[in-house]
């Protein structure tokens, strides 16, 4: 009997006569969904360190500089305590320089700075539309606020205008904000940034682009693909800084009114104890080692697009244009046990399955990073073709 039935037996059993999580996770193991922690093992196609400088020496002697120098590992409350410290404020005046805003915010995670944001700045009577695919923080952020909300169809820009007119032809009288990712974290393509922009501005509204995976990979510097519209006081911006930054926490990026709305009215914000100052230094010092990263860009540019090519004539995968590219196989069974014949060969490959994406597009999400070679991308293809092949 393999893992996964030895699962679902077990979770059948708990569930006779225990509870409704365990009969939850009874239904997800039969249907192929159950999720389980694994070790990392193998060559990385899975991660999100697209620049290589997780485990860099540059932001391993960094921190070994700022621990020297007596930096504290812990910042001992919330920011608008005792736990504000100049670190925070040296990352946050970093970055609202290099991603051209006026102000910007250092969170903990990204998810907690898209439960900030969606949770505080709409205003009862706004209505957010937001992209149907798009981070699952920014759907808990629009739970916690009190906007309207509406999903537009995948980076269709009338569908966003249609959207909002049936919202005005409704009564809606308040303010308008669309939410996208500027890069899809599970699709690899991205968005219409300005059409969308100038759909925010024309409804006099505001635009608000998840940065996550363009951030330190796309524009000027890693200033990602919104750097032209960055410092429009209609645009506001999130940086991850766990992904090509190889740190993590992120930044909002914005207006001062903004930032200083989150700082006085933004929950998750207040009321969580503050980032490690030591982090924090961590993540100023990334930002610039993102700005001076031309050479890791455009080797990671080549890479990628290698990726795409052998892909494309090998598995008909379409190309996306960057380092995301999903191989979408469509049934959660065959996906997870092709993503077990990858890790097998030797290659950190997930599958990934609904609700992360939608019912029928369970996929082989493949992420290129600067931590494999031409050639290491090339063996994954054959052993995933050859996978694919016997499963048909």
């Amino acid at each position: 009997m393999d893992d996964s039935s030895q699962m679902k037996t077990s979770y059948h059993r708990i569930a006779t006569g225990a509870t409704a999580h365990a009969a939850q996770l009874a239904a997800l193991a039969e249907g192929s969904r159950l999720r389980t922690l694994s070790p990392r093992k193998g060559l990385d196609f899975a991660s999100n360190d697209y620049l290589g400088l997780a485990g860099s020496a540059d932001l391993r002697a960094a921190v070994a500089d700022a621990v020297a120098a007596g930096v504290p590992v812990g910042s001992g409350g919330s920011r608008l305590l005792r736990g504000n410290h100049e670190e925070h404020e040296a990352v946050e005046a970093e970055a609202a320089r290099h991603y051209g805003s006026e102000a910007a915010l250092f969170l903990a995670t990204g998810f907690a700075a898209n439960a900030a944001l969606f949770g505080t700045l709409p205003q009862r009577g706004d209505l957010v539309v937001h992209d149907e695919l798009i981070h699952a923080s920014t759907h808990d952020g629009m739970k916690l606020g009190r906007a309207g909300r509406v999903a537009a169809r995948h980076n269709d820009v009338q569908s966003f205008a249609d959207a909002i007119a049936r919202w005005r032809a409704g009564g809606g009288t308040g303010q308008v904000w669309i939410a996208v990712e500027s890069l899809y974290s599970m699709d690899g393509d991205q968005a219409p940034l300005a059409d969308l922009h100038a759909l925010a501005r024309a409804e006099g509204g505001w635009l608000v682009v998840d940065e996550a995976h363009a951030t330190g990979v796309f524009g000027p510097g890693g200033r990602g693909l919104a750097h032209a519209i960055a410092g429009e006081p209609d645009v506001l911006s999130l940086h991850t800084c766990g992904k090509a930054l190889g740190v993590e926490g992120a930044l909002l990026c914005g207006s001062r009114v903004l930032i200083d709305f989150l700082v006085n009215r933004g929950r998750p914000f207040i009321f969580s104890t503050a980032p490690s100052p030591l982090i924090a230094h961590a993540v100023r010092h990334a930002i610039r080692l993102s700005a001076a990263a031309d050479d890791r860009r455009a080797a990671l540019s080549a890479r990628f697009d290698h990726a795409n090519a052998q892909l494309a004539a090998r598995l008909g995968v379409p190309r996306t244009g960057s380092q995301i590219i999903p191989v979408i196989i469509g049934d959660n069974g065959l996906t997870m046990r092709t993503g077990a014949a990858l890790q097998a060969g030797g290659f950190d490959v997930r599958g990934i399955r609904p609700p992360t994406v939608p019912e029928g597009t369970a996929r082989l999400r493949l992420s290129i990073t600067l931590n494999v070679t031409r050639d290491d991308i090339d063996a994954l293809v054959d052993l995933m073709a050859g996978s694919l092949a016997e499963a048909a």
